[in-house]
């Protein structure tokens, strides 16, 4: 048996901070530590922490490589998305060239965990949010086909059970997102994991099972800073 976990916007700038994120609020102080203690104390080597994006402030790949590496040392099998603030994002093909083998990267491709596939991007604003603009529309459109690529691509190569992952919620409380829904029916999504949102903002998001999907919003800052498990799984 091995299990499934989750966590976002882990903002690291490297050790000492260059950024620390208390400016944000004294909960942020010495967030990583919390963070790390968690997770050290709860995933072994044969679990997955899915890591749906802000993962780091570095404006390079250089830079951010510092973080990868620290986040590579702690137990388990990491996958990781591109979130907004994720600037230091390269082709998958460079990134994965330069990380040690416990971190994969998504773009346009899954990874699997067992019998279950994780699939995912960025994402974007859902177009019934309030501030959805014209200029949104190109950007969400882009999202939504890497998403279906990364979802078509598990199901032809067999994959039956999926985790969506994106770094923004594809749509709120009270919002509905028939895409998703239908993408849930037709690729069997069991698990929706996102970020992004913080403070004030945690209230909007989706909870428990919507349209037969669980919702999880896995802000490190909405999660008190420790790892929250999704599912466990058996691995042959």
């Amino acid at each position: 048996m091995t299990a499934i976990y989750a966590i976002a916007d882990l903002h690291l700038s490297g050790f000492p901070p260059r950024k620390p994120m208390h400016i944000f609020g004294e909960h942020w102080l010495n967030h990583w530590d919390k963070i790390k203690s968690s997770w050290c104390r709860t995933v072994t080597e044969q679990d997955t922490v899915l890591l749906p994006g802000d993962i780091s402030w570095a404006l390079h790949f250089d830079e951010a490589l510092e973080d990868l590496q620290v986040i590579a040392a702690l137990p388990g099998r990491k996958i990781i998305i591109k979130g907004n603030h994720d600037y230091w994002w390269l082709s998958q093909a460079k990134m994965q060239r330069c990380v040690p083998e416990s971190i994969s990267f998504i773009h346009n491709s899954y990874v699997a965990v067992g019998d279950v596939a994780v699939c995912g991007s960025r994402g974007w604003l859902n177009p019934e949010d309030e501030y959805f603009t014209l200029q949104d529309e190109k950007i969400f459109q882009r999202e939504k086909g890497r998403i279906l690529a990364s979802l078509a691509a598990a199901r032809q190569d067999g994959f039956s059970r999926m985790i969506l992952m994106t770094h923004y919620p594809m749509f709120y409380q009270g919002e509905s997102c028939e895409w998703i829904s239908r993408l849930g029916e037709t690729y069997h999504i069991l698990h929706y994991i996102f970020g992004h949102l913080h403070g004030k903002a945690i209230s909007q998001a989706p909870a428990g099972l919507w349209t037969g999907i669980e919702c999880h919003l896995v802000s490190c800052d909405a999660l008190d800073f420790r790892v929250k498990k999704i599912m466990e799984i058996e691995v042959p």
